[in-house]
């Protein structure tokens, strides 16, 4: 009789440890193929050639456990593999040039930015700040910003590394798990890792596009403000718009987004806790990725990074995750509308303004660092259509009330109009007029509620209603007496 030589057989006469390995082993060692396992000390062509190789149990404890140690030495606690992320972004940028900011650009950013404040003063109520503005390399630019985007990143890598711990444990066959023992770090470790080289790609990615620290919405590096040299020359191509004028207008929006941040602290934390409450209602959904790592071609890098960035970030729509994305969406289209408005009145004596405005509106169009970063780090899908509603509501605002009022609307959330109110400028009127109502006026409404004064109002409007129809009535002649005549 022919025993077997494996006695770690599932019932379907398949090898666990087999189907383990050559799942893991895909695409280069990880789905997606975004984690590169030299990086930990593994040998990539190991890992492809794991799932044929026969399984010795000895074997795998030993492989498991310098596994563990190696994912032990090289993370922290944290859901991601921020080391690993950091690491990829300065390797996207690196592989597309990145040249160091020489003397004559740090001398440009300077010059455009304090000619930039001058022409702001008169057109905001907001103060320009008392930090210079610095001039950034690609690689300065992701190190600078990259406590922000951990900050942001943070809620859906808890999100996914926690979905994705649960279904490969739960689809893992009991022998790995036995041999896992209490090396569970190596399953947290994967979802890690794969999270830290989506993130480390986006962020380089976007490194390479963005223009200023602020270019995606919201200050990148609190309390400092940058201008990327390289990001506006590829800004300016196939313009024909002199560099210089490229840089001011680009330093207008930068010096503006920044005043509007530091007079009004909240803004930033708004969004950033916006972006958390919508990331509570992501899963990971492991067959989904699974199913994409066996469609797509692995030699292709470029469709791999986009079948799984699509694939990662499945969304509940809950009613609380659609309530915080339309605030989300709402508040980046209110900044972005202002700073629109902002420009455009301070670079009214730039001779190529309008063209840089198309310019920009095309960008955002097309998707800008802020529809790339917030769809690849959060899944949110931005719409450029609010930034022209909120534009449009600022322009308007700031030629009825002028710029004083109009900058006095940041002072909190409640004083800035919903996703409807930008195309109902009487319904936000009124109700901002509520809100703002001071607390004598509140006070007396109030009492002369409870006291029944508004009754006593309407008592008297109808009273003297009634005496008018009276006086009226009085006034006609007397049918009967025309009769008698």
């Amino acid at each position: 009789m022919a025993s077997s030589n494996n006695s770690h057989e599932n019932h379907d006469g398949s090898d666990p440890f087999e189907e383990f390995f050559k799942k893991l082993s895909e695409n280069g060692g990880f789905p997606g193929g975004n984690f590169d396992p030299s990086a930990m000390g593994i040998d990539p062509d190991m890992m492809k050639n794991m799932g044929s190789m026969p399984i010795d149990p000895a074997m795998m404890q030993g492989i498991f456990a310098q596994v563990s140690a190696m994912m032990s030495s090289s993370s922290t606690d944290e859901p991601v593999n921020w080391d690993l992320a950091r690491q990829t972004a300065r390797q996207v940028v690196s592989a597309d040039g990145d040249a160091s900011v020489t003397s004559n650009e740090k001398s440009a950013v300077a010059d455009a930015t304090q000619l930039a404040d001058l022409w702001l003063d008169p057109v905001t109520a907001f103060e320009r700040p008392s930090s210079q503005t610095e001039a950034w390399s690609k690689s300065e630019y992701v190190e600078n910003t990259f406590g922000v985007f951990q900050e942001i990143a943070g809620p859906i890598a808890e999100s996914m590394s926690e979905a994705m711990n649960n279904s490969m444990d739960s689809q893992l066959p009991e022998e790995i798990k036995s041999l896992l023992g209490g090396q569970t770090n190596i399953l947290s470790g994967i979802g890690g890792m794969m999270f830290g080289a989506q993130a480390g790609q986006s962020i380089g990615k976007l490194a390479a596009e963005v223009v200023s620290s602020t270019d995606v919405g919201l200050p990148m590096a609190e309390g400092r403000s940058a201008l990327v040299p390289a990001g506006i020359k590829n800004f300016g191509e196939g313009l024909e718009i002199p560099a210089q004028e490229v840089m001011l207008y680009l330093a207008v929006r930068e010096a503006a987004l920044v005043r509007l941040y530091k007079a009004n602290p909240w803004l930033r934390q708004d969004i950033i806790d916006l972006v958390k409450r919508y990331a509570r209602g992501i899963h990971v959904d492991i067959e989904r990725m699974q199913d994409a790592a066996q469609e797509i071609d692995p030699m292709n890098p470029d469709a791999m990074q986009e079948a799984f960035a699509a694939e990662i970030f499945t969304p509940q729509n809950t009613e609380d995750q659609q309530l915080a994305l339309a605030r989300l969406e709402t508040l980046l289209a209110l900044v972005e509308g202002w700073v629109t408005v902002i420009t455009e009145q301070a670079t009214k004596n730039l001779p190529m303004a309008a063209q840089l405005a198309e310019t920009m509106n095309r960008r955002h169009a097309n998707g800008g660092p802020a529809e790339h970063i917030f769809a690849a780090l959060v899944g949110l899908e931005l719409h450029p259509r609010k930034n022209r509603e909120a534009a449009n509501f600022w322009r308007s605002y700031g030629e009825e009330r002028g710029k004083d009022a109009r900058d006095e609307l940041w002072s909190a959330p409640e004083t800035l109009p919903t996703g409807d109110e930008l195309d109902d400028l009487d319904a936000y009127t009124k109700r901002v007029e509520m809100v703002t109502a001071s607390d004598d006026e509140f006070d007396a409404a109030l009492e002369k509620l409870l006291s029944g004064g508004y009754d006593e109002d309407q008592a008297s409007e109808q009273s003297e209603t009634d005496n008018a129809s009276e006086n009226k009535n009085s006034d006609k002649p007397d049918d009967s007496d025309s009769d008698k005549d």
